[in-house]
């Protein structure tokens, strides 16, 4: 689990899981140097600075969003190396230590696991969903309610056909090699790519619009699943299905620009806007078990098969604003090692109030219409209903 980096100091390496809304930031990466421009990572490791780690903790995030896109759900691994003779900090600490000290009010960490020295959180991954949000039946910005603004795409038209859009959107489920739909400025080292899951639907009548408003404003969700996705190519796929749905294209040429391979096309060339777009989930299937005997790494063992949903916190959570269904409280708790509270909370003097026991999630709703998982052990963060 640990390394050992000088007599008696350990190297605890985690997996955090956390969210943000993306409209201040120049993305999830932090920026470097003198630039004005500032990303989620930097105000992250500004907090983990707190921790007061023998060496200076990095994020390595899973998932890199541009700028204004948001993420319900992104992941990072860090290691934390305490002073000499301190054992490493339980993950609920260290989830809390983190959340006491972020100085920016639209990032939140969610939850913290302790994993292997080797895990990778972006080369872990084996799955990352993405969200897109569509409003119609709004034909000036003025018109949408400003909560909603920053977290939609709002289309000058009354309605989409989604027939056609889901028509569409069949040829580019499987593997196939998308370049007609990824931007240049990320080279890869091959443009071949399998989408998963794609879906087209309806959204949830959102909670932060009047009744009257309700009644003229209609909300669409598309969701896209893949291990990983090109630069912007999440973004392009949505610009080109809109165009469909709006009636500008034929869901039958979807399948010609896939084909073309050529993203510089007349339609494919198009990129939705990044405040629509939400980073939903990342998933690994590899963990789920302790990593070996005496080790400290604990995840959640009855996620085998189903996953683990978390249910949101509070009064008004990302997924109640959005209009997403959220599980219900069952409960399944994160075995971990009987933390002792004599170490105060990383920063301050004393440490957190409400007794022993392990982390505690909510278990996923199988009626939920989130995704659940495979068949192996899969830990997965929170879910709701690159950068991209």
């Amino acid at each position: 689990m640990g390394s050992v980096q000088a007599a008696g100091s350990v190297r605890a390496r985690y997996l955090v899981y956390f969210q943000y809304v993306g409209t201040d930031f120049n993305g999830v990466a932090a920026v470097r140097g003198t630039q004005r421009a500032i990303g989620v990572q930097n105000y992250l490791e500004e907090a983990a600075e707190r921790l007061n780690s023998v060496v200076p903790v990095r994020f390595t995030i899973s998932s890199r969003t541009d700028a204004g896109v948001h993420a319900l759900s992104n992941a990072a691994h860090l290691d934390v190396q305490r002073r000499s003779g301190r054992p490493p900090f339980p993950p609920e600490v260290l989830a809390e230590a983190l959340n006491t000290h972020l100085r920016h009010p639209a990032i939140r960490v969610l939850r913290a696991f302790r994993v292997p020295s080797d895990f990778h959180a972006r080369h872990a991954a084996t799955s990352r969903t993405y969200l897109y949000r569509l409003v119609t039946g709004c034909h000036r910005l003025a018109e949408l309610p400003v909560f909603e603004r920053n977290l939609c795409w709002t289309l000058q038209a009354d309605c989409l056909d989604v027939a056609a859009m889901q028509e569409a959107a069949q040829h580019l489920l499987g593997t196939h090699d998308f370049s007609a739909f990824q931007s240049a400025g990320s080279p890869v080292p091959s443009p071949v790519r399998t989408l998963r899951r794609v879906s087209v639907s309806p959204g949830q009548a959102s909670p932060l619009v009047t009744p009257e408003e309700s009644r003229k404003l209609r909300f669409w969700s598309l969701e896209f699943e893949s291990q990983s996705f090109l630069y912007r190519q999440v973004r392009r796929m949505t610009a080109v299905l809109v165009a469909v749905g709006l009636g500008a294209l034929a869901p039958a040429q979807v399948k010609t620009i896939l084909e073309s391979q050529d993203p510089l096309g007349k339609h494919q060339a198009r990129v939705a806007p990044a405040h629509g777009l939400f980073l939903k989930s990342v998933l690994y299937g590899s963990l789920g078990k302790r990593s070996g005997p005496g080790s400290s790494c604990y995840v959640p063992s009855d996620c085998c098969g189903h996953g683990v949903e978390w249910g949101g916190q509070g009064p008004l959570t990302a997924a109640r604003q959005l209009g997403v269904k959220e599980p219900p409280p069952p409960r399944v708790t994160v075995l971990q090692p009987s933390p002792s509270w004599a170490d105060p909370l990383p920063g301050h003097g004393s440490g957190p109030s409400g007794g022993e026991g392990g982390l505690t999630l909510p278990q996923a709703d199988a009626g939920s219409g989130l995704s659940t998982g495979a068949a192996s052990c899969t830990l997965q963060g929170p879910q709701f209903g690159s950068h991209k």
